[in-house]
């Protein structure tokens, strides 16, 4: 598991990233805000980067696509 800090609402905020190689999916949350998302590795850029903007723009207000680009990052790192 890696553990990232971002910024959210002005706070440093942990983003953690499991990834499970056996099973081929990453799972991506940030507890603070009470948000987690399963991630399969078949999945296209495309299809994660919408799935992420729709779900953290029900959460987040703003600055969403920011924080999906810096998360879209942290799981082609693993």
């Amino acid at each position: 598991m890696k553990i990232r800090k971002t910024i959210v609402y002005q706070k440093d905020t942990k983003v953690f990233v499991y990834e499970n190689r056996k099973e081929e999916y990453i799972v991506v949350a940030i507890p603070e805000i009470e948000w987690s998302c399963l991630i399969s590795y078949s999945e296209t850029r495309e299809e994660i980067v919408k799935r992420l903007k729709e779900s953290l723009s029900k959460t987040l207000h703003e600055n969403a696509e920011e924080l999906v680009e810096r998360i879209y990052a942290w799981t082609r790192e693993m």
